[in-house]
């Protein structure tokens, strides 16, 4: 019996999609709920799996492909066997064992596998200088352009590709920010040393209790949700002449990927235990790195924060992500020099930025909102107090 695989159905936002890749070809055995391909959304890489087993009769789109919801992309016959390959006149020699550091295409980061299929490269050819030796986009896009092939001194290689559909909507969701919103930054610095403090001293039996780490973002995120329900308007959104007030603080936490930043969404971070917010962010993390989120993850928010410290920056100004009125900034901590009771000494600081839109934010509440951001976390105590 045939089996239509389909596009699944797509959010109203998401008008159609890419074909990434292709893991199977026509004549594959197929098992039910293996991945057959990988669809690129604006915000997304979504897998497609398999709905039976059986034999892949018919691919119907091709990568680079552009598809629509509910779409039939392929054509399964369920329950067949794939053909065995002819018998060789004499038996070919065993082929040579493939290197440790180039895993098959379908254990690839989505990036990965997107950038070797458009540039023609065969993953098991490169050397990875990712985690455990995982080939990573930039080996495959340094491969494909001759870098780590010897090329002679002196060359200056070019590579033109197109962007991704990701790389596209980001580009296009900055510009419309930009020109869109009245942006304005204000900045803080918070001593994190009762943070680090109380990681220290709880940070063992809180993973022991939840199964999870304590972070600092966990103490970011619960500190902005009780400052938003201070101050609403920087949980608010413009629609057209009408300002929009949130009576809950889903916040968008910036995850980077190796295809571009993406922003899932942790709702009712305002009702959320510390715990449920430090395993909401790890999944996220780990579904943002496989390959793994849902669309459904990345709907919505009422205020972001993001973390460019992961990286070592010590101060930006956050780029608000519309229909959001701010963002919140944290930054790399370091010991300075500060006066505390008539004293010089050393302490973790971190400066905080909050980025947002004065069409409806004015300065005051802004300054006041990240103050009481600092205040709750140079007493984390508050935190638990609501305070």
């Amino acid at each position: 019996m045939a089996t239509e695989v389909k596009v699944p159905v797509l959010p109203e936002s998401v008008s159609d999609a890419t074909i990434a890749s292709w893991h199977k070809k026509a004549g594959d055995a197929v098992r039910r709920d293996e991945n057959l391909l990988d669809l690129e959304t604006d915000k997304v890489v979504l897998e497609v799996p398999s709905p039976v087993d059986g034999v892949l009769k018919e691919i119907r789109f091709e990568a680079g492909a552009t598809v629509n919801s509910q779409q039939v992309v392929a054509v399964i016959e369920e329950g067949a066997v794939a053909a065995a390959p002819a018998a060789a006149a004499a038996a070919p020699a065993p082929a040579p064992a493939a290197p440790a550091s180039a895993p098959a295409s379908g254990a690839l980061p989505p990036g990965a596998r997107f950038a070797a299929t458009t540039s023609g490269v065969d993953p098991a050819d490169v050397a990875g200088t990712g985690r455990r030796g995982m080939v990573t986009k930039e080996d495959i896009v340094n491969y494909a352009s001759g870098k780590t092939a010897g090329v002679a001194g002196g060359a200056r290689p070019e590579e033109r590709v197109p962007m991704t559909r990701m790389r596209a909507r980001i580009a296009e969701r900055l510009m419309q920010s930009k020109n869109s919103i009245a942006m304005l930054t204000s900045f803080n610095e918070v001593n994190l040393a009762k943070v680090m403090q109380m990681r220290k001293e709880l940070g063992e039996q809180f993973e022991k209790a939840n199964g999870i780490k304590l972070g600092f973002m966990g103490f970011f995120a619960k500190a902005a949700a009780n400052a938003l329900q201070k101050y609403p308007v920087v949980n608010a959104s413009v629609d057209g002449n009408d300002v929009i007030y949130h009576g809950y603080a889903d916040i968008s936490v910036a995850v980077s990927t190796d295809k571009g930043l993406v922003t899932p969404v942790l709702r009712n971070v305002e009702r959320m235990s510390f715990a449920d917010v430090e395993s909401g962010i790890a999944t996220y993390a780990k579904a943002a790195r496989e390959g793994g989120l849902k669309l459904e993850d990345l709907q919505g928010g009422t205020f972001t924060i993001t973390n460019g410290g992961t990286f070592g920056s010590l101060m930006s100004t956050p780029i608000v992500n519309p229909p959001q009125s701010a963002i919140l900034g944290m930054h790399a901590i370091k010991e300075r020099a500060i006066v505390e009771n008539g004293q010089v000494i050393a302490a973790p600081m971190m400066y905080i930025a909050l980025s947002y839109d004065h069409r409806i934010i004015d300065g005051k509440d802004a300054v006041l909102f990240l103050v009481d951001i600092k205040n709750q976390l140079e007493n984390p105590h508050r935190m638990l107090l609501g305070m």
